[in-house]
C-alpha cells in the first residue's frame, strides 16, 4: 500500500504565499510523475502542475509564473510554493503520484487540503 499526506493548507489574503507538501509512504519501488489539482465548490477537478522524475514541469495558464511545484526524490515528497494568491486558487487541493511498487503501478491520490483566499 502507497499513502500520500499532504500539508500546508490554510487561510490566507490575497496576494500573500502558501506551501503545499505532500510526502509519499509505503511499498514505494519508484515514483514517476507527481502532481497537484484541485477542485473548486462546484467545479470539476483540474489540474495545477506537475512534474516528473527528472524534474520537467508543466502548469496550468491560471498558475503559470505565480506557483513553483518541486519535489525531493530521497523523501518522496512534492511540494507546491503559490505566490501571489487569488481568491479565485480557493479550492480543496490534491496531491497526486504515479507510483511503481514491486508489484504493480498505479495511481494514487492524497486526501486533500484546504486552501481559502480572502480577498
Amino acid at each position: 500500500q502507497v499513502q500520500l499526506v499532504e500539508s500546508g493548507g490554510g487561510l490566507v489574503q490575497a496576494g500573500g504565499s502558501l506551501r503545499l507538501s505532500c510526502a509519499a509512504s509505503g511499498r514505494i519501488f519508484s515514483i514517476n510523475v507527481m502532481g497537484w489539482y484541485r477542485q473548486a465548490p462546484g467545479k470539476q477537478r483540474e489540474v495545477v502542475a506537475t512534474i516528473t522524475s527528472g524534474g520537467s514541469t508543466n502548469y496550468a495558464d491560471s498558475v503559470k509564473g505565480r506557483f513553483t511545484i518541486s519535489r525531493d526524490n530521497a523523501k518522496n515528497t512534492v511540494y507546491l510554493q503559490m505566490n501571489s494568491l487569488k481568491s479565485e486558487d480557493s479550492a480543496v487541493y490534491y496531491c497526486n503520484a504515479d507510483v511503481d511498487t514491486i508489484i504493480r503501478r498505479d495511481d494514487y491520490w492524497g486526501q486533500g487540503t484546504q486552501v481559502t483566499v480572502s480577498s
